[in-house]
């Protein structure tokens, strides 16, 4: 960036910030607690659901409390940050966080966790936007935004295993209740960090009235579509509550737009969504996290009950894929970032995490995990850290200031849905794909040994027949990055309303 344009008065890429690397290391914090619980609840589920008496037809409430509060608030958060200012609204979010994550650590019964869990899903819908619109309006400098959303993709990103060995060590040696009260050190030091250290630019505020119908409309509609999804991995597509929910959904989210486009003050300016780049960047974004959060699954049961691993050891055995997303996006993406246009990244970024899905294809109950499944996950994370490294930098590029919350918010909302549809979707497919499997080969297992492998090779029928399904989404991704993002490399002054969104919510919450 030029001298001049560092110190010219009044724009949001003035001066930058003395204390902006500081405050990345707290926004980064914070951003790590939230993916770290996505992962860390999932391992703790079984103890939690059996010490709380907790039955199997409500255990999925454990997740879904969260994901529809936060899926549903999304946008809303995004909106209260433009208006309050990120820095409160950052520092609140992580304050609710926290004495929510105390209350589910504490919870006597199902009804006081799945309270607890929603009340986590709401202040991480406030704290989320918020995280990345500091990102967005403190670092201006194209070269410096790529290191910073570089560093804060990777820690985010990483995130998503050291939630698994984490989560591993702390049911298996201390209770599952600690699980929740891990947050709360993590969320005392990046509020207090975040108080003292971060400026927010000023200017930046967006001061309109609320859109009390759009609010409404897009809570109601998100919340329903993210339900549908869940419930359909539960009940099945035909069931008449899920098609309700879709319906509703559709109803909802089409008069939410029509809405949004006559009212003076907007929920989520239409132009948000509707510049090609951004547009494409959300789709692609979405896309690929559906086929993530699949296999993040499937993976994670195959490891558990067909090889027989420990949770510790699960964890461990994600670190390829942890190391590829790492370096995927603080050496790749970031050195070429400010170099070639975000597509060039993107596309051949999708392609090879989905060349890293199609090795997965290949499994089978005995396969060997140095020979196929670490040269997988190694592949999947660089691509992925690749793809998402310019995706996030350009999420709200060109986005005004005051409208930086709610863009933001939106790369959010489309990683949620995203891995809502994924989870459902990619369940689905396996568990059929495994009840046809078992129903041809069972008749010839006479022994139960043979019966037994049988169900294992069903198990792994049915999450490769859905992988395959992956590779065709993640190959889409690619296409859409390719042909709809054209905008060219960035230049080097500074960026008004420029943002990012880590990997996280694609390990995840990638597994909510």
């Amino acid at each position: 960036m030029s001298q001049t344009a560092q110190k010219a008065p009044g724009k949001t890429g003035a001066a930058p910030d003395a204390n902006r690397w500081k405050a990345l290391a707290f926004i980064a914090l914070a951003q790590l607690m939230v993916v770290l619980d996505a992962t860390i609840v999932n391992i703790a589920m079984p103890s939690a659901q059996q010490d709380l008496g907790i039955s199997d037809g409500n255990r999925q409430w454990i997740v879904t409390a969260y994901a529809l509060a936060f899926g549903g608030l999304l946008l809303f958060g995004g909106r209260i940050a433009d208006l309050w200012g990120r820095k409160r609204a950052f520092v609140v979010g992580l304050g609710g966080f926290a004495a929510a994550s105390a209350l589910g650590g504490a919870a006597a019964n199902e009804a006081m966790m799945f309270g607890a869990r929603a009340l986590q899903g709401a202040f991480g819908a406030l704290l989320a936007p918020a995280a990345l619109s500091l990102l967005a309006v403190m670092f201006t400098d194209a070269k410096e935004r790529a290191k910073a959303f570089g560093i804060y993709g990777a820690i985010a990103g990483g995130g998503g295993a050291v939630g698994l060995i984490l989560g591993g060590f702390l049911t298996e040696y201390l209770d599952w209740r600690w699980t929740f009260f891990v947050n709360i050190p993590f969320a005392i030091i990046a509020a207090a960090g975040a108080y003292f250290v971060i400026r927010e630019p000023e200017g930046g505020r967006n001061r309109s009235a609320l859109d009390i119908p759009g609010v409404i409309l897009s809570t109601l509609g998100l919340v329903s579509l993210v339900y549908g999804f869940t419930r359909a991995e539960s009940e099945g597509w035909s069931d008449s509550v899920t098609v309700g929910m879709f319906v509703a959904s559709a109803v909802l989210l089409a008069a939410f737009v029509i809405v949004e486009s006559k009212v003076k003050a907007p929920l989520l300016p239409l132009r948000v969504i509707t510049e090609r780049n951004r547009g494409g960047i959300y789709l692609s974004l979405g896309l690929a996290i559906i086929a993530m959060f699949g296999l993040f699954l499937f993976l994670t049961y195959y490891l558990q009950i067909v090889k027989g691993y420990s949770p510790v050891k699960t964890g461990f055995a994600f670190l390829p894929m942890i190391a590829g997303m790492i370096t995927g996006s603080t050496q790749i993406g970031t050195r070429l970032m400010t170099r070639v246009a975000p597509r060039l990244l993107m596309g051949p970024g999708f392609l090879v995490a989905a060349l890293g899905m199609l090795l997965l294809t290949q499994m089978e109950v005995d396969t060997s995990y140095a020979a196929v499944l670490m040269p997988a996950m190694l592949l999947l994370g660089l691509g992925m850290g690749t793809a998402f490294m310019p995706a996030m930098s350009m999420a709200t590029q060109g986005v005004e200031p005051r409208d930086a919350g709610v863009a933001s918010a939106m790369v959010n909302t489309s990683q949620q849905v995203g891995g809502a549809i994924g989870t459902a979707l990619l369940n689905t497919i396996a568990a059929s794909a495994t009840t046809s499997y078992i129903k041809d080969h069972v008749a010839g297992a006479a022994s139960k040994p043979q019966q037994q492998l049988v169900q294992l090779e069903g198990m792994v029928h049915g999450y490769t027949s859905a992988i395959w399904f992956a590779v065709g989404i993640l190959v889409a991704a690619a296409a859409i990055a390719l042909t709809l993002v054209n905008a060219g490399k960035p230049d080097m002054g500074p960026v008004a309303g420029s943002g990012a969104q880590d990997a996280e919510d694609a390990v995840p919450v990638m597994v909510h």
